[in-house]
């Protein structure tokens, strides 16, 4: 079997290094001073209107992070989705559909290839049933949705805090364990912008908040399933015969083994792959003798070359707390109102 793809090692050094004010994060501070005064003068261009935001006919959730790399954004879109599904709340979702290989925009459909559609949008369809649009403009995306179902009352935008063309009613910020890291930008942190910066709601998805903020619970299911719909209890799975390989293709692989193993699994291996990878050219014949074992996210591409393969679901469970907070704004985001009166400095859109 040919080696598995892994991140070089420069990039790990730099991912390292966001964690805490070292020297190469202070030798590529200078840098972050630029990207810092670039970040300033695009919004400064979206706020007095060189650059317009879009304001869609309906409102507009961003669900997105200031820090570079998954903050467990999917699995809490796929959570909100659910909780105003059952609210009796049309949603939609759009997304950039990072990683794939297509570039027009595209509905999400139960047939949708990942390549074409991106793995998380893919899986957020798979799991919600919600319309889902893929594009690289959200705006186009949104339109499209729109166009196609012209009852959604929410459009929900899986990541987007920094696509400012996309004027948005309220913003979602996620965060994991690292918190904002070392608080620089890129490249000297793991910052996409400033922080603190205004948002309506903060939500924490790792074991130990940063900062204060709602904190979202993260499992894993008690079951595993595989591409024919087949399930299997990961009590069972733990004592099988087969001996157990675990992979995961994702931003926090040793989350996910670490997952595993509190369920009683006895990993023979793990393999961490680049997040995002496309299992083109991954080889399974040197462990066909395992069973294999893969997150949600990595199924919907796995299971095309292996679908034998046992994805065991991650459950995002949101704190009552939150969505108490976040019906609250929501009531008033989704109730008609009167026109504008003032206009807000945020992203362009109208105040009443």
């Amino acid at each position: 079997m040919a080696p598995a793809p892994h991140t070089p090692a420069w990039q790990n050094a730099l991912v390292t290094s966001w964690t805490r004010r070292g020297a190469l994060a202070y030798l590529l501070w200078p840098v972050s001073l630029m990207f810092r005064t670039l970040v300033a003068i695009r919004h400064g261009l979206y706020r007095v209107g060189w650059f317009k935001a879009h304001r869609l006919p309906v409102p507009v959730l961003i669900v997105g992070n200031v820090v570079a790399g998954g903050a467990g954004k999917t699995p809490v879109v796929m959570a909100l989705v659910e909780h105003l599904q059952q609210r009796g709340v049309a949603v939609g979702v759009v997304s950039r559909g990072y990683g794939r290989s297509s570039v027009e925009c595209r509905e999400v459909t139960r047939e949708s290839s990942p390549e074409d559609v991106g793995d998380e949008p893919a899986l957020i369809h798979r799991r919600t049933h919600a319309p889902v649009f893929v594009a690289r403009s959200r705006v186009q995306a949104a339109h499209a949705l729109l166009a196609q179902y012209p009852n959604t009352q929410l459009i929900l935008s899986d990541d987007g805090l920094q696509h400012l063309a996309l004027a948005r009613d309220l913003e979602l910020a996620v965060f994991d364990d690292r918190g904002i890291g070392n608080g620089w930008l890129l490249p000297a942190g793991p910052l996409r912008e400033p922080w603190p910066r205004p948002v309506d709601l903060t939500l924490h998805t790792g074991q130990n908040p940063a900062f204060a903020g709602f904190a979202a619970t993260r499992a894993l299911a008690h079951y595993a399933v595989r591409a024919d719909g087949s399930r299997i209890a990961l009590s069972e799975l733990a004592h099988t015969d087969a001996p157990l390989l675990a992979l995961a293709a994702i931003a926090q692989p040793e989350a996910f083994f670490a997952m595993l193993r509190a369920q009683g699994l006895q990993l023979v291996r793990t393999l961490a792959l680049p997040d995002h990878y496309d299992f083109y050219s991954y080889n399974t014949k040197e462990y066909i003798n395992c069973s294999l074992i893969c997150t949600e996210k990595d199924a919907v591409k796995l299971w095309q070359h292996v679908p034998t393969a046992w994805a065991v679901p991650l459950q995002c469970t949101l704190p009552w707390a939150f969505l108490t907070t976040l019906d609250a704004q929501l009531e008033r985001v989704l109730t008609p109102s009167p026109p504008p009166q003032t206009l807000s400095s945020r992203h362009g859109h109208t105040t009443t």
